[in-house]
């Protein structure tokens, strides 16, 4: 299939609610939908970090609403919903680190599980929605560590709070959409994506913001997992696929209601030595060392099989890793 552009004109005036705004992704996707003349509504926790994208990008003055928010306070939840009336709704709000998930188990499960219910509850009591997104990640595969990337068909899993979270909401999407939304006309999937980079992420816990807060404060960075594999992709290449997926649920073109991969080329599926290496490349003098103390379980080899939205969307990434 050839690749297909997004409509800029599709999102003119679309009213556009959007939960966890104030992340790294959930930033970036504002600011897109912005520029195509989104009324975009967000809802979400205050930024987890001092310096953040979404303070620095300014990202609230181009909002139509920005509601700070817990998304497991369904009634505040429903309320917002309500009086935006959207037509799209994006479902971003999540605890989306690993190793936080060893720590708060109980708050991971409660936010990226009953979160879902509350915003799929609320969706389904407001008749103005016709599309529903829900980004889940890679890590809903249950770990084979295979050297084959994971298509959307196989075997839901997961070995940490984590995963293990955002594999019951793939199946709570499934349940609802099955339910309750195929019946009113409303249309819902659930996207998987690789370890997003890109501007504005000083996220705790992730690779590249941790190399560089490594810099700024004169030490050497420690890295766990070295030779773990995982499909590195620019923030941008995601959330363009999100977007394409969006504008066919909306239009309802023939089945866009399932599970889709957003993930790199295989070639750019890359080790976390890699990563490294190529930041120290680019920077003179940097060094980092092995952390060889225990760490929690963490799945060694990942990559995603992104054929379907090749195919049917006419989706691919614009960037190679090197350029990302």
């Amino acid at each position: 299939m050839e690749s297909m552009e997004i409509n800029t004109n599709f999102w003119k005036d679309k009213t556009v609610f959007l939960t966890g705004h104030t992340g790294f992704k959930g930033g970036w996707i504002t600011l897109w939908l912005n520029k195509m003349g989104a009324k975009v509504h967000g809802y979400g926790l205050p930024p987890k970090t001092k310096d953040n994208f979404f303070s620095e990008a300014k990202i609230n003055q181009v909002m139509a609403s920005s509601f700070i928010g817990d998304i497991n306070d369904s009634g505040t939840l429903l309320n917002r919903i309500k009086r935006v009336h959207p037509e799209i709704i994006f479902h971003m709000a999540a605890q989306p680190i690993v190793r936080e998930s060893y720590l708060s188990p109980v708050s991971t499960f409660k936010t990226n599980i009953f979160g879902t219910i509350n915003v799929l509850e609320a969706a389904r009591k407001v008749n103005s929605i016709k599309a529903i997104v829900n980004i889940t990640t890679d890590k809903c595969y249950e770990s084979r560590e295979w050297v084959w990337p994971y298509r959307e068909n196989d075997s839901l899993g997961g070995y940490d709070p984590y995963s293990a979270s955002k594999a019951c909401s793939e199946l709570v999407s499934a349940s609802y959409r099955n339910s309750f939304f195929k019946p009113q006309d409303v249309h819902v999937a659930t996207v998987r994506a690789g370890n997003v980079i890109g501007g504005g992420d000083w996220s705790n816990d992730r690779l590249i913001p941790d190399f560089l807060r490594s810099i700024d404060n004169g030490k050497v960075l420690k890295i766990r997992s070295p030779n773990s594999v995982r499909p590195w992709q620019h923030v941008l290449e995601p959330l363009s696929g999100y977007l394409l997926l969006a504008e066919k649920l909306y239009e309802k073109e023939n089945s866009f209601d399932e599970a889709w991969n957003f993930g790199p080329v295989d070639e750019d599926t890359k080790t976390v030595r890699w990563i490294v290496d190529k930041l120290c490349e680019k920077i003179s003098g940097v060094k980092y060392e092995i952390d060889i103390s225990m760490e929690p379980h963490e799945t060694h080899s990942l990559k995603l099989d992104s054929t379907k939205a090749k195919s049917k969307l006419g989706w691919a990434p614009r960037w190679n890793l090197e350029n990302a």
